[in-house]
């Protein structure tokens, strides 16, 4: 039962520390009301233009594609440490390979679906779109 009660109390700490913070920051800040503070970016520059701004889809792909190789890396180095000393200690050196090699070939597939559906092509080059609309009426 006490290990209850030392969860309950980490609880509690855990929800009293923000609130109370919240709560005296509130009661102690001052309040200088003035219309800069109410604008949407509060630098005092008046937004200009609609709300619906149109992004580049290529922003999100290229950061999905950089999350992937960044997890590729990480999965690449520990294996490349114990490498030496697996091979040292009489690890064959098939059961050391292919599970990596898998993992690099999966990835290299993916990049290589990635480059020509042109996940990877910051500008349209003009042969690109026009290969896409000879698909297009080819379909």
């Amino acid at each position: 039962m006490s290990d209850w009660i030392a969860i309950g109390a980490l609880a509690a700490v855990g929800l009293l520390i923000p609130v109370g913070m919240m709560t005296v920051s509130a009661l102690l800040r001052p309040s200088v009301p003035e219309t800069g503070k109410s604008t949407t970016y509060e630098s005092g520059e008046t937004p200009t233009g609609g709300t619906r701004i149109r992004f580049n889809i290529q922003y999100y792909m290229v950061a999905l594609l950089f999350v992937v190789f960044d997890i590729e890396t990480v999965m690449l180095f520990p294996w490349a440490v114990i490498y030496r000393p697996a091979i040292e200690a009489g690890v064959p050196m098939a059961d050391l390979l292919w599970p990596m090699l898998t993992f690099v070939g999966i990835l290299a597939i993916g990049l290589g679906w990635a480059w020509r559906t042109g996940a990877v092509e910051w500008a349209r080059s003009s042969r690109a779109a026009s290969r896409k609309t000879e698909r297009d009426i080819n379909t």
